[in-house]
Protein backbone atom coordinates (compact mmCIF):
# COMPACT_ATOMS: atom_id res chain seq x y z
CA UNK A 1 0.00 0.00 0.00
CA UNK A 2 1.84 3.16 -0.84
CA UNK A 3 2.44 6.05 1.71
CA UNK A 4 0.30 9.26 1.32
CA UNK A 5 2.65 12.45 1.06
CA UNK A 6 0.66 13.87 4.10
CA UNK A 7 1.61 10.49 6.30
CA UNK A 8 5.71 11.43 5.13
CA UNK A 9 4.90 15.32 6.20
CA UNK A 10 3.06 14.30 9.67
CA UNK A 11 6.13 12.15 10.87
CA UNK A 12 8.80 14.67 9.77
CA UNK A 13 6.84 17.05 11.57
CA UNK A 14 6.51 15.13 14.70
CA UNK A 15 10.57 14.78 14.50
CA UNK A 16 11.28 18.78 13.92
CA UNK A 17 7.96 20.51 15.05
CA UNK A 18 9.88 23.81 13.29
CA UNK A 19 10.43 22.53 9.88
CA UNK A 20 9.40 23.55 6.82
CA UNK A 21 8.51 20.44 4.43
CA UNK A 22 7.58 20.42 1.07
CA UNK A 23 7.03 16.42 -0.64
CA UNK A 24 6.33 16.48 -4.01
CA UNK A 25 5.29 12.60 -5.80
CA UNK A 26 7.37 12.00 -8.48
CA UNK A 27 5.68 9.28 -10.58
CA UNK A 28 2.01 9.50 -8.95
CA UNK A 29 2.26 6.05 -7.98
CA UNK A 30 2.28 7.04 -3.98
CA UNK A 31 5.95 5.27 -3.45
CA UNK A 32 8.35 7.59 -5.03
CA UNK A 33 8.58 10.93 -3.72
CA UNK A 34 11.01 14.16 -3.29
CA UNK A 35 11.36 16.32 0.13
CA UNK A 36 12.54 19.20 1.15
CA UNK A 37 12.90 19.80 4.59
CA UNK A 38 14.49 22.81 6.18
CA UNK A 39 14.93 22.99 9.98
CA UNK A 40 17.03 24.55 12.41
CA UNK A 41 17.84 21.13 14.09
CA UNK A 42 20.08 20.67 10.83
CA UNK A 43 22.65 23.23 11.76
CA UNK A 44 26.38 22.21 12.33
CA UNK A 45 25.12 18.45 10.79
CA UNK A 46 26.77 17.00 8.03
CA UNK A 47 24.38 16.48 4.48
CA UNK A 48 24.67 12.90 5.68
CA UNK A 49 23.63 13.60 9.09
CA UNK A 50 20.76 15.56 8.24
CA UNK A 51 19.47 13.05 5.53
CA UNK A 52 20.41 10.17 8.34
CA UNK A 53 17.86 12.31 10.79
CA UNK A 54 15.09 12.65 8.35
CA UNK A 55 14.85 8.60 7.64
CA UNK A 56 15.12 8.26 11.03
CA UNK A 57 11.94 10.34 11.80
CA UNK A 58 10.12 8.19 8.84
CA UNK A 59 10.39 5.11 11.50
CA UNK A 60 11.59 2.55 9.02
CA UNK A 61 9.28 3.25 6.38
CA UNK A 62 11.56 3.48 3.92
CA UNK A 63 12.59 1.09 1.62
CA UNK A 64 9.42 -1.16 2.72
CA UNK A 65 6.33 1.34 2.02
CA UNK A 66 8.34 4.12 1.18
CA UNK A 67 10.14 2.96 -2.21
CA UNK A 68 12.32 6.25 -2.70
CA UNK A 69 12.27 9.67 -1.00
CA UNK A 70 14.89 12.50 -2.82
CA UNK A 71 16.14 14.61 -0.20
CA UNK A 72 17.06 17.69 0.11
CA UNK A 73 17.98 18.90 3.51
CA UNK A 74 19.11 22.75 5.07
CA UNK A 75 18.99 24.91 7.66
CA UNK A 76 16.50 28.14 7.58
CA UNK A 77 18.35 31.92 6.66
Amino acid sequence: MPMEASEIERLIKAAFPDARVQIQDLAGDGDHYAATVVAEAFRGKSRVQQHQMVYGALKGQMGGVLHALALTTSVPD
